[in-house]
């Protein structure tokens, strides 16, 4: 054999892996943004984003989903209704009503019965004018372990709201935290982080805490303002900041702790954590 001949067989080797995973690939780099496609500031459409399905120990299982808001800068917000639906049986599932610029990884679930079987939820998002859907389902090919990379032994990191406290990891479980405040006051956010420090090969190597924490809105009527969204973790695993809320209401934040790998895992579905804090806002004095 030639040294030609071989350079083929191993192009053609490469060759039928790449069109296999294609095939499954499809769906999701459809409901994300091309590399080739151009990037612009606003104006473009918002995508839900199916990241997989995964059993609870009660037997139920839970949808994980994120999004792409396809504006470099233009942050949205879409109440539940008629432009921001799941159905059946919303509009109001417990979606985000704030749509941050870009990809944001697992920040809510949607669990359905032991008895779903082969049936679909979609999720229809109109943004700019432009209207998007998803379809989920309990699809054997979408299957996910947010609570484990099997490849190197990762976990997400562990958040807590005080020392000894309610432990949360992975995928969103309802409400973790509830908080009163009022508008215009400055609301202290503290959480603890410990992470396994465990990291997939191909993570760069972190500096620092071995794990971050960023703060944003996930719901709610008015503006949020933090005093840093992203605030340093100390060597305690302690991470503090403030919110300001402009107007009374109910709000939802979300607390995302990643570790080495980074948002969205590196796009495994793991390691990391979102937690979901809800503040009623009153009216100032």
């Amino acid at each position: 054999m030639t040294t030609k001949d071989t350079k083929e067989d191993k192009r053609h080797i490469f060759f039928v892996p790449l069109v296999f995973l294609c095939a499954f690939c499809g769906p999701l780099l459809l409901s994300q943004q091309l590399p080739f496609e151009p990037t612009h500031d606003i104006g473009q459409s918002v995508t839900g984003a199916f990241e997989g399905w995964f059993q609870n120990p009660d037997g139920t299982y839970s949808f994980l989903l994120g999004y792409f808001n396809r504006n470099q800068k233009q942050t949205l917000d879409i109440p539940a209704g008629p432009d921001n639906q799941i159905q059946p049986g919303g509009p109001d599932r417990g979606q985000p009503t704030h749509f941050l610029p870009r990809r944001q990884w697992g920040v809510f679930t949607v669990t359905v019965p032991k008895d779903f079987g082969d049936k679909k939820l979609t999720w229809t998002i109109t943004a700019n004018g432009k209207t998007t859907s998803i379809p989920m389902s309990l699809n054997p090919l979408w299957i996910v372990e947010p609570y484990k990379d099997a490849g190197v032994g990762n976990t997400p990191p562990v958040v807590t709201f005080k020392p000894g406290g309610p432990t949360f990891t992975g995928p969103p479980r309802g409400i973790a935290l509830s908080l009163m405040a009022k508008a215009g006051d400055a609301v202290p956010l503290t959480v603890w982080v410990e992470d396994d420090g465990k990291q997939p090969p191909e993570a760069r190597p972190r500096q620092g805490p071995p794990a971050s924490v960023f703060w944003s809105k996930f719901r709610g009527p008015g503006s949020v303002t933090f005093e840093n969204p992203r605030p340093p973790v100390d060597s305690e695993g302690k991470a503090t900041t403030t919110a300001q809320f402009s107007m009374p209401g109910e709000y939802i934040l979300r607390a995302q702790a990643n570790d080495a790998s980074g948002d969205g895992g590196g796009g495994f579905q793991c390691c990391w954590t979102n937690v979901h804090v809800k503040v009623t806002v009153t009216p100032a004095p």
